[in-house]
């Protein structure tokens, strides 16, 4: 079920189903209103979205509220997260999915997010997206590839290839906007070549475990798994997590592998990841591609949960193709 494109004039409501928006500064949040008004949004705000307890989230209640609001509101025709964090799987028992069901809409989030994204997607059969919070279109510098693709995957019914950026960062934006350091990329890091189509699934490599042996997570049966981890994360981690999540009984139909940039600070190299990647006998023989943009650093893609994609792992040819 795909949701309806979003179109200029259309209301876009941000919710807090994770952390807090309160911890987002001031003129980060006006930065991100101006840029989605500039792009012919609409922007409204969660009831909720700026209270906190001593954890910077607010009571199970009150993120349900805003969030069953958002999809029940018939001007709202996108919802956007305000941040990632932590939390968001306390919701998945108590959520309306008939409410999701009967009212389909754009929804858009990464990192803790995911939980709620695939969720979502499993519970009701709607196409959600991995993409930038409200708090992405906060980056002042070096945001362009970000809003290119959450237009080319929101607002656009063809298909569509999803491109390395030309460059990427991994500076803490949100601590200093002026003091950005920009690296160039290279394209994308092939680990295995092959070819490769699938419906498009993951995220958050961690908090997708989270949803193994319940009944939010998506079938991984003709996928398309897409990764990533942010620095809290290590090689070690990085390779157990992988681990648990070919242990599941649909795993052996996993038929590529996309991993998205990994930040500096994790320590997970492209050494380190393709060593990981050589000892997992379950992926022998299917496509990984690394270095994709989509994660915790900078610029990021948006990514459609639930779609057909095709991808091709063969050097300067590499490409990835999406079909809505």
């Amino acid at each position: 079920m795909l949701p309806n494109r979003l179109s200029p004039g259309d209301e876009i409501r941000v919710i807090a189903p994770s952390t807090s928006m309160a911890v987002i500064k001031g003129k980060q949040v006006e930065i991100a209103t101006e840029r989605l008004t500039n792009l012919g949004f609409h922007v409204t705000f969660g009831k909720h979205v700026d209270e906190h307890d001593e954890f910077f989230t607010t009571s199970i209640e009150q993120r349900l509220e805003d969030l069953h609001d958002a999809f029940r509101d018939p001007n709202v025709k996108g919802i956007l997260t305000a941040i990632g964090g932590y939390h968001a799987n306390q919701l998945l028992k108590s959520i309306d999915y008939d409410l999701i069901r009967e009212n389909p809409k754009v929804f858009c989030g990464f990192s803790d997010i995911t939980a709620l994204s695939n969720a979502i997607y499993r519970k009701t059969g709607l196409i959600t997206y991995s993409g930038p919070h409200f708090s992405s279109f906060g980056v002042k510098y070096g945001v362009d590839y970000t809003l290119q693709s959450f237009l080319e995957a929101l607002t656009n019914d063809a298909p569509y290839e999803m491109v390395p950026s030309t460059s990427w960062s991994d500076d803490k934006w949100f601590l200093d906007q002026e003091d950005r350091k920009f690296i160039e990329q290279e394209g994308y890091l092939v680990i295995q070549e092959g070819k490769a189509e699938g419906t498009l699934i993951g995220g958050n490599l961690c908090t997708l475990n989270l949803l193994q042996g319940t009944e939010y997570m998506p079938s991984l049966k003709n996928s398309i798994l897409f990764i990533e981890d942010d620095e809290e994360s290590h090689a070690h981690s990085f390779d157990r997590d992988l681990q648990s999540i070919l242990h599941l009984p649909d795993a052996n139909e996993i038929r590529g592998i996309l991993i998205g940039r990994f930040q500096n600070g994790s320590n997970v190299t492209e050494t380190a990841i393709k060593r990981i990647i050589q000892t997992k006998e379950e992926l022998r023989d299917i496509p990984v591609i690394a270095n994709v943009n989509f994660g915790h650093v900078q610029p990021i893609t948006t990514i459609p949960i639930g779609v057909h994609a095709d991808i091709s792992a063969e050097g300067a040819m590499t490409n990835i193709m999406i079909y809505p």
